[in-house]
This record gives C-alpha cells, sequence and structure tokens, in this order.
C-alpha cells in the first residue's frame, strides 16, 4: 500500500473477543452544538478537550477553521527507535549503509552514524537521556555477544528505556507522559502481546540491562503508552517512533478531517485540518491505510490499536459508496458482494442484485490468496502489474482495494523507470496513467477529500501525461486551439492544487520537492 499514511509499524497480535475491546464509537453526530462565541470563550486554542464514556478523551474544533489551519505544533516528548527495527543510530535514528564504516559513542559504545551526528549533541535526546546509564550498567556488553536478532530486539527496548528515565531527567514530561492511555486492561488480555513485552523489554530492561529500579508494571505502561499513542516519524533511512503532546488526543476516523506531517531531524509535529471544519465537530485521524478495505482495516486497529472502529466508513457495507471492498458477482452481471454487516466480521457477505450469499471465510481466503498472488510480482514488473489488474478486474470491483494499490504502483511506475520513462511512452500508455490517476482520485476525492498528502502526489502525476497528449494531439491537429486551452486550464489546475497541498509539507521532504517542482512547471507554461 501507498506509505502516505505514518503510522507505527508493530508486531501483529490476535486480541480475543471479550466485552474489554475499546470502541470508537464515532460522537460526530451528537458534537457540541453551543454557539460559536461560547465556544471560542472558553479556550484561545483551536481544539476544546471533551469527553465521553465510549471514547475518553477526544478534541474537537473550538471554532470554524478552515482547509489548511494549524491545530496542532509540537515538539515531540520523546523520540526512539521503531519496533523489530535493524540497527540505527542513537543520535539521528538513520540505518546504517552495508559496509559502511563503524563508528561509536565515545562514552556508551553503542553504534553511531558519525561523530559529527547532530543527536548527539549535549542538549540531543540520546546524551540527555540513555546515554551515561547505558555506559554505567555496560550494555553494549550484551550487544556483542547477541544474535542479529536479539540486537534488533534491543533497539525496540531503547524506546521504553527513554521514557523511563524521564522519570528523573524531566519528571514534569514523565508525568504528563503518564497522562497517556496505555489500556493495559485491555492489552493485559492478549497474552501473546502481554508475555512478549515481559520477556523482550521488562526483563530485558530490569535484569539484563540492570535497571531494577523500574518496576514491571511501570515498563509495561510505558509499552503500552507507545504501542496505542506513538507515531511514526522520518522518512528512510531515517524511520523512528515518537510520543506527542495533545496529538495522541486526536480522534481515528477512517475517514479523517486532519493530516500531520513531521519535521526531518526535530520531528516536530504539524497537524493541519485537511479541509474546513465546523465548530464542536471532532478533529480526527487515522490509524491505517486509506486505501484499504474495511475488514482489513479493522482487523490492523484490532491488532494494534486494540479498539474496533464503528465510524461512518466502518458501518457503510459500501465504504461512503466507493465500494473499496465489494466483489464481482459470479451469478448475475451487474451485482456486487458487500457485507451484510460489516461491524461483524464473520457476517454472510450479499449480492445487491440477486440472492447470491458467500461466507465471511470463503471472502477471506479468497482475499488472502489474491493478496498472496499480488506478493508474487515485482514491485517495477508493470506488464506482471496490469495482468492482475485485468484478471483479477473479473473477481473484483474496479475500486476494491487490492486493485487500487496496483493501480497506486503503476501511476507511480508510468513514466518513472526505464522502459517506461515519460519519452518512451506510447500514446496509449499516457492514457493509462491519466485512466489510473483518474480513479485513483475519484476514491481519493471521497474517503479523504481536501489537503491530504496523496491527493497532491496522485495530482502532480496525472499533469504529466495530460500535458503530453495536449501538445501531440495539438501538433498533429487532432485538436484546435480552444480544445487545448481547456486541456491546459486542467493540466494548471492540477498543478496549483498539488502545489497548494505538498508545500505544506516540510523543506527537505520528497513531497515538498513535488511541490517546487509543481511551481516551475506552472512557471513554464505562463499564462494559457
Amino acid at each position: 500500500m501507498p506509505s502516505h499514511h505514518k503510522k507505527k509499524k508493530q508486531k501483529k497480535y490476535d486480541p480475543p473477543k471479550s466485552n474489554h475491546s475499546k470502541e470508537n464509537i464515532n460522537p460526530c453526530s451528537e458534537y457540541d452544538r453551543r454557539p460559536v462565541a461560547e465556544i471560542q470563550l472558553e479556550s484561545s486554542k483551536p481544539y476544546l478537550v471533551k469527553r465521553s464514556e465510549q471514547v475518553g478523551r477526544y478534541i474537537v474544533a473550538a471554532r470554524d477553521l478552515k482547509a489548511g489551519d494549524v491545530i496542532i505544533e509540537t515538539p515531540p516528548f520523546v523520540v526512539g527507535p521503531c519496533a523489530e527495527t535493524e540497527p540505527v543510530c542513537l543520535g539521528c535514528h538513520s540505518a546504517f549503509k552495508p559496509g559502511s564504516v563503524v563508528y561509536r559513542c565515545e562514552i556508551c559504545n553503542w553504534r553511531i552514524c558519525s561523530p559529527s551526528c547532530h543527536g548527539l549533541a549535549p542538549a540531543a535526546t540520546h546524551r540527555q537521556l540513555e546515554c551515561i546509564p547505558l555506559r554505567d550498567k555496560a550494555v553494549h556488553k550484551h550487544l556483542q555477544t547477541s544474535t542479529a536478532a536479539q540486537v534488533k530486539l534491543m533497539y525496540e527496548a531503547i524506546l521504553t528505556l527513554r521514557c523511563m528515565l524521564l522519570k528523573t531527567v524531566d519528571r514534569p514530561q514523565y508525568d504528563r507522559l503518564l497522562g497517556m492511555d496505555p489500556l493495559n486492561d485491555v492489552r493485559q488480555q492478549i497474552p501473546k502481546l502481554w508475555n512478549r513485552n515481559q520477556k523482550e523489554i521488562v526483563e530485558r530492561i530490569r535484569n539484563q540491562w540492570g535497571f531494577a529500579e523500574y518496576s514491571e508494571l511501570e515498563l509495561h505502561t510505558i509499552c503500552g503508552i507507545i504501542e496505542v499513542n506513538a507515531f511514526e516519524v522520518g522518512q528512510e533511512p531515517t524511520k523512528a517512533r515518537a510520543l506527542f503532546p495533545e496529538a495522541y488526543l486526536l480522534m481515528h476516523d477512517c475517514t479523517p478531517n486532519t493530516g500531520h506531517t513531521d519535521a526531518p531531524q526535530t520531528h516536530h509535529l504539524t497537524v493541519r485540518v485537511l479541509r474546513d471544519v465546523k465548530a464542536g465537530e471532532p478533529l480526527t485521524l487515522t490509524y491505517a491505510h486509506i486505501l484499504q478495505g474495511t475488514l482489513k482495516r479493522r482487523q490492523h486497529l484490532r491488532e494494534e490499536k486494540f479498539f474496533s472502529c464503528n465510524c461512518r466508513r466502518c458501518t457503510d457495507p459500501s465504504e461512503l459508496g466507493t465500494n473499496c471492498s465489494a466483489l464481482r458477482c459470479t451469478k448475475c452481471p451487474r451485482g456486487h458482494i458487500l457485507p451484510a454487516d460489516p461491524l461483524n466480521p464473520e457476517a454472510e457477505w450479499h449480492c445487491r442484485q440477486c440472492s447470491t450469499v458467500m461466507s465471511c471465510e470463503a471472502v477471506i481466503l479468497l482475499l488472502e490468496q489474491l493478496s498472496q498472488q499480488l506478493e508474487t510480482i515485482g514491485g517495477n514488473d508493470v506488464d506482471g502489474l496490469e495482468t492482475f489488474l485485468r484478471v483479477q478486474g473479473a473477481v473484483l470491483h474496479d475500486n476494491h482495494y487490492l486493485l487500487l494499490s496496483v493501480k497506486h504502483s503503476l501511476c507511480e511506475l508510468y513514466g518513472k523507470i526505464e522502459g517506461f520513462l515519460m519519452p518512451q511512452l506510447s500514446r496509449e500508455q499516457l492514457k493509462r496513467k491519466e485512466t489510473l490517476c483518474r480513479d485513483l482520485l475519484e476514491v481519493v476525492d471521497q474517503l479523504e477529500p481536501g489537503l491530504s498528502r496523496l491527493r497532491g502526489t496522485i495530482m502532480y502525476e496525472m499533469h504529466v501525461p495530460l500535458l503530453i497528449e495536449a501538445g501531440q494531439l495539438f501538433q498533429g491537429g487532432v485538436i484546435q486551439r480552444a480544445e487545448l486551452r481547456r486541456r491546459l486550464k486542467e493540466v494548471q489546475r492540477l498543478l496549483k492544487e498539488s502545489e497548494r497541498i505538498l508545500a505544506l509539507e516540510p523543506a527537505g521532504t520528497p513531497e515538498h520537492g513535488i511541490a517546487e517542482a509543481a511551481r516551475d512547471a506552472l512557471k513554464n507554461m505562463g499564462d494559457v
């Protein structure tokens, strides 16, 4: 799937079916409808903190907000390596290139990217928190005697240790950290998860590394705070997990009204509204992939975030009319098979045109088989991906999430890889890239309208074939100047919207680079 959403990567677990599951019963339908002036008196911030029995604390707009308005800007409480990560620099969290020179921190002897790493400054996290304690406990000796798999688990424990060290280094920050919900009562009902944390993090920090002053309950609580509330930050080759004040109060929704970015190096978080939001409306983000079906999204949220999503999209079998999970009926020519009750993962699936019924088990088996088939196709295999679309398009709705994933890959591959570079594309291939982009935009405009990163990148991809095709058709005498002007106006519209969206991304990110390219393209086009 596209990596346009940042989330915490985490091991999969199977939560038990119990009454302990937390649900995000969306309070949108009952949001605060007091006069805006009354709400604004309570806070100068653009949001207010609310509480409900169903979801706990969440935030709502304190006033009417316009698309692009910033609602949260904050540095992280703490940043640390991702779960199941390869060894990374403890200063900047960048991965080590194979065969690169091995440098070590002169104090704790853990590996670093270079002696000049910005993350080794005296005020940086590594030096402020774990560097001297790791030296005093001689923890680096365990790295030298551990297997590669054990070393990865040691890096995973670093973020938990950093959080615990705040208890003595910065007690106010630690106390604020404890304001985040660890969902201990839910996580304790998942023995596989709880026992893994006990062995790989709690016992490692207490027994192997010698930090026995921290109790098991304290460490499990921090594990929960990280698992429930951490954001994945950075971009390859620098990836990390971070905990932020305020941002953890954003409620999940599968059609979110906010998006977030983090700055390179500092990982300062900026949260903006993607579309206009009314005063009192809940402010939401998504912990799941936008271009994913309901079964997969809800499974991911149960296993990784420990709650069942009951948002507007999840309760609608058609997923707001997009049919991202729909199968084609084999018994009638125009029918589509959808879940009878999308909130019940064991519910039957029914055709909307005839009496055809499929069991949920049969649907899941089919999707697993198709997913496995897709995984065997190389990431740059344009012909293989096109064949998958053609063959499985007879089984799946055109907007099915598996096909959307392939379409997104193809829309980026056309024009980017050898054999399919822009000058090498035929007129049919240019038209194909345009069609793929239009298909994706039609869905994204329903599921993540407004200033979403995904919309911005698709629009930029789409402008290129339109521009080339318009020039070719005009030069060949196929279209007249009026039609050329109409087509160029559409290109300009795409570039302007793409630049408007992606200019909000931090400088130094690939998306910000696309915004600059869009700006240059508009300048080169001049007046149309």
